[in-house]
């Protein structure tokens, strides 16, 4: 009767979840909220990198990670360091075209149009033929190319862009990516490539589904200060005198005054035999712009593993601190941009990952290291994390893997979640396992064509190498949303996300925080006592750039 009691259980015991260790009652919810008001208050001045807010809310942090006895992440300082050019564009600028038989002959800043320069001076004049060369992309991966003929015809032009890949056909559904947004399709990389190919400029058409957000996310993304690593003596590396977004009704106009139609030229770019097409009109542009150069701090904290070998790798978390700072009135007349979904939420959720793993006794912890990375000037194109990249503090052949945070689940507990980039490498195991110990059902990307992925911290970790995924809250809500909760999950990309809306609200259920932020501390804790490290699969874009972080 005992042996078969015996077998009858382990026989249970093979087919119950496996039950990881449960986190939720080292996080404090009192205190999650309290950073997360802190964080988004007023008197940081919407935490622009380089403002007097900016500053006190890097020091805030490195203030709570000592109390917490998270240690220097740099030596004996919390901070490193990125010295940065800020450039803020005269409101005053206008785009001109040289057709004298269009009506309006020029652009507004603002409503039609915005600009800035990589040039890191003040006046910038250019006066340039267009050349409209599709989508901007070329990728010998996907036998593409739209830069064809004569190297000399784009330098010194100024070449009009499509946002977003080329769309798949039937005959090839995974082209690009299929629905998925690739790097190619995001302007970060249409301003690369141009530069590569000597271009004086670069004007993106902006529509709300390519860019997968509205004009007004545009307009005050680049409508008031914008930054960029600082370049040293002696850089050669290529850089655009202008960088231009305009709505899709000023590149209508601007296309009709040269004799050509905006949608005929959408149609022939989806296609492969597309050959650029230039325009008998010039632009020009007098581009005079406020000047600063300033440091702003990566805010770093590290908490030593227990195993003596291992203790020298680490797994990196990071949660950008910055945000727009102070810019265009809404019409509230309210000018700060708080940002307390994003990423206050995400800074409290890494803060509290941090403290928790500090107070582990050391025995407690686990065999890696934990390196807690808070990046500045996210909102201006990665630059911390890029930065941190070129210039780590950890080896990258020392570093296992990254988990980045951007926006912390506060409207109520979820049953699933996803966790960008875990397919491309042997991460996804350690996903899959951390959400069956929690009866979590994994998301695949939801939304892959909005390009989430090449979008926030744990992207420039991945150009070099380095397993990468970011957390991200799910939409299978256990109780269902209602009221104030619903209409702000409804309404976030069109009315809050980069808006001076996005404020702390009482109503947040911090709560579902404490989940999302157990199952990234979970997740940490299981790379960190891996045997070995994370590495890409094969198959992976990355994976070549893996393999020489090991050479």
């Amino acid at each position: 009767m005992r042996r078969t009691i015996t077998l009858t259980f382990l026989t249970f015991l093979m087919w119950v979840p496996l039950l990881g260790q449960d986190y939720t009652k080292r996080f404090d919810e009192s205190k999650m909220r309290e950073r997360v008001i802190r964080l988004s208050a007023d008197d940081f001045e919407g935490r622009g990198p380089g403002t007097e807010g900016g500053k006190r809310s890097a020091q805030y942090i490195a203030d709570q990670m000592k109390a917490s006895g998270i240690k220097p992440g740099n030596g004996s300082s919390y901070f490193q360091n990125v010295k940065m050019v800020g450039v803020k564009a005269d409101p005053k600028t206008v785009l001109r075209t040289t057709a004298v038989d269009w009506d309006g002959k020029q652009f507004k800043f603002g409503d039609d149009f915005v600009a800035t320069t990589s040039a890191q001076v003040a006046d910038v004049s250019v006066n340039a033929q267009v050349v409209f060369v599709g989508y901007g992309i070329d990728a010998p991966l996907y036998k593409w190319n739209d830069y064809k003929g004569d190297a000399e015809r784009y330098k010194g032009k100024i070449l009009l862009i499509l946002v977003n890949d080329p769309p798949a056909t039937p005959d090839e559904p995974d082209l690009f990516g299929g629905k998925a947004l690739t790097y190619y399709g995001r302007w970060t990389y249409k301003y690369e490539e141009a530069a590569r190919h000597g271009a004086a400029g670069v004007i993106l058409v902006h529509t709300n589904e390519s860019a997968g957000y509205g004009w007004n996310v545009v307009r005050t993304s680049n409508g008031s200060w914008r930054y960029e690593i600082a370049r040293q003596p002696g850089d050669t590396s290529p850089f655009l005198k202008v960088k231009a977004w305009v709505t899709n009704e000023a590149a209508t106009g601007l296309v009709k005054s040269a004799g050509q139609n905006l949608d005929a030229l959408k149609k022939a770019a989806q296609r492969r035999d597309f050959r650029p097409v230039e325009f008998s009109t010039k632009i020009s542009i007098d581009l005079k712009s406020e000047l600063k150069t300033f440091e702003s701090p990566n805010v770093v904290g590290v908490v030593e593993g227990r195993d003596a070998k291992l203790n020298k790798e680490f797994v990196v978390y990071t949660a950008h601190w910055d945000h727009l700072g102070i810019g265009e009135p809404d019409a509230r007349g309210d000018r700060i941009y708080n940002g307390a979904y994003d990423n206050a939420s995400g800074v409290a959720a890494v803060l509290g990952i941090g403290e928790a793993f500090a107070k582990m006794p050391k025995k407690e912890r686990p065999k890696r290291s934990l390196l807690f990375m808070f990046p500045t000037a996210e909102e201006q194109g990665l630059l911390g994390a890029e930065y941190y990249s070129l210039h780590p503090l950890v080896p990258l052949s020392k570093t296992a893997a990254n988990i980045n945070i951007d926006g912390v689940n506060f409207f109520g507990k979820t049953s699933d979640f996803s966790a960008l980039g875990a397919e491309r490498s042997s991460v996804e195991s350690v996903i899959a396992e951390a959400a069956r110990e929690r009866n979590l059902t994994v998301e695949g990307d939801t939304r892959p064509e909005q390009g989430f992925f090449f979008r926030s911290d744990h992207f420039p970790f991945a150009r070099v190498g380095v397993p990468s995924i970011s957390v991200r809250h799910g939409d299978n809500f256990v109780t269902p949303l209602t009221g104030a909760t619903k209409a702000f999950f409804q309404d976030y990309t069109a009315k809050y996300y980069h808006q001076a809306s996005d404020e702390y609200k009482e109503w947040w259920d911090t709560s579902a925080m404490i989940q999302e932020t157990e199952l990234a501390l979970a997740i940490g804790v299981k790379l960190a006592n891996l045997s070995s490290m994370p590495r890409y699969k094969d198959s992976d874009e990355f994976s070549a750039a893996d393999k020489k972080r090991f050479k």
